[in-house]
């Protein structure tokens, strides 16, 4: 079910009547309700992978028990690699089985081994690399010490489960989501203000942004060959916005949705293209995923590898960095991509701050000085989405040395294009709304004036039916 169709359009209104009318006379019931709209949620995709999604729930809620009360630490070891390594090779065969078989053969193959590549006609169950990576954020969590085993399996399945966030993030953290969850939600005017603005501005990133830009984009892409360098340039940057619209559009969704259900998802994107450095471009961008990777992969490999120095240091980077392009699909150009910008925090690793600049901190504030850093990122950023948008390492590589050796002709090709025009149109209303608010983001959810306000609804809800009625596209990182 996608949050930008007409199934999800009856579906969240009955949800949120029931919720509240009828199932929000205590915490138990509310809970039980929104796990079974999870799983019907969940079912719209393929009801099968609905017993995939309970087993693994089962196995980390039952391994967070056993973990928080062994008495000795070689069975909470055990234990907790148990779930790891079942959480993991369930990720691994679902997601990278066919990956990492094709990759052995054409190895074989270049020492003269010649044989055929077994691989297997298997589905990729939607959402599975953000709920196992909530299951083994979850038990890590417990083994360390830093939470106690949860003995409510309606709570806890439903922190796993949970529809808003199940199928694309944001990865949320049991130390956050589940107190939310073991109180019962009292309706909020405000809150339920909040989230509707926050689904419409979603939505209209998704739909008038992403959207608009995607036949360009894929046209470009599918193209390359045709086009000047120029074009080339435009539809990388058309590429950047379309994936930034898309990705924290659905999040804007889930959180809107989260909030009118009374429950704080956190932030995943805090204006990422304003960013001044790679390190704080991540900061800003897929918030989430950067905070789980930095405390269970970079953090255990840094103080592995602290004997090594700051070259160690780099290599927990880098190990984090290729892991992190692997998670994004299982595929070399992804893993390229990773290591990408593993070698991009190279400056800041072995500069005057070394580990300082690694260390999570509030984004400072930007200004107009800043613009030539936030152009130089902007443009780092962009030449990684390359191999993150291609087909591959040699198309990457091609549309790169056509975009250097290429030929300026014809300058003003790409606003020729169907759409050319419309996306810059649509770069450009992003750009000057996020500058606008950069400084608060709450400030986007309580505009004050009410014609204004009431303006910028209608523009919205308009724009965005007259376009979804031609749009089809699905959310790109739902293949994640």
């Amino acid at each position: 079910m996608l949050f930008n169709s007409f199934e999800f359009l009856i579906f969240l209104p009955i949800v949120f009547l029931l919720y509240w009318f009828v199932f929000s006379k205590n915490k138990i019931t509310q809970n039980v309700f929104l796990l079974i709209a999870s799983y019907v949620f969940y079912s719209f995709w393929d009801w099968r992978f609905s017993f995939l999604l309970g087993v693994s729930t089962i196995l980390d809620y039952s391994s967070g028990i056993i973990i928080d009360k062994a008495k000795t630490i070689q069975k909470k070891k055990f234990w907790m690699r148990l779930s790891i390594i079942t959480n993991i090779g369930l990720l691994c065969y679902f997601k990278y089985f066919n990956f990492f078989i094709e990759s052995f053969m054409k190895l074989l193959n270049q020492f003269g081994v010649h044989a055929d590549p077994y691989t297997l006609n298997i589905i990729l169950p939607i959402g599975i690399s953000f709920y196992t990576f909530h299951g083994v954020s979850y038990v890590l969590d417990i083994y360390y010490g830093r939470i106690s085993s949860h003995k409510n399996i309606v709570d806890y399945s439903l922190f796993v489960s949970y529809f808003p966030l199940l199928v694309a993030g944001p990865i949320e953290r049991a130390t956050h989501l589940l107190p939310q969850l073991k109180e019962k939600r009292e309706f909020n005017y405000s809150q339920g203000v909040e989230g509707c603005r926050l689904i419409l501005w979603g939505m209209f990133k998704k739909i008038v942004i992403a959207d608009s830009l995607a036949p360009i984009v894929n046209d470009v892409f599918s193209n390359y060959q045709n086009y000047n360098s120029i074009t080339l340039i435009f539809g990388l940057v058309g590429f950047a916005f379309q994936v930034y619209g898309d990705f924290s559009g659905y999040t804007d969704i889930a959180r809107g949705v989260s909030k009118l259900l009374g429950i704080e998802l956190i932030l995943n994107f805090n204006f990422p293209y304003f960013s001044k450095s790679i390190p704080e471009f991540w900061s800003r961008w897929h918030i989430s995923l950067s905070l789980w990777l930095n405390d269970y992969v970079f953090t255990p490999l840094a103080l592995n590898f602290r004997h090594y120095g700051k070259h160690g240091l780099f290599l927990a980077v880098f190990i984090t960095f290729l892991l992190a392009g692997l998670w994004h699909g299982a595929a070399w150009h992804f893993v390229f991509y990773g290591a990408y910008f593993g070698v991009l925090y190279l400056p800041s690793i072995y500069g005057k701050k070394g580990i300082k600049a690694l260390v999570k901190k509030k984004p400072e504030d930007i200004t107009y000085k800043d613009i030539p850093r936030i152009l130089l990122t902007f443009t780092l950023v962009c030449f990684g989405y390359l191999f993150f948008r291609s087909s591959g390492i040699n198309q990457a590589l091609e549309y790169l040395k056509n975009i250097v050796v290429g030929n300026i002709e014809h300058p003003g090709q790409f606003l020729m294009l169907p759409g050319g025009i419309m996306s810059i149109i649509c770069i450009s209303i992003l750009l000057l709304v996020d500058w606008h608010f950069r400084r608060d983001e709450r400030k986007l959810l309580l505009p004050k004036n009410m014609v204004f306000r009431w303006l910028i609804y209608f523009t919205v809800i308009f724009s965005a039916f007259i376009i979804s009625r031609g749009s089809d596209q699905q959310f790109i990182y739902f293949q994640f």
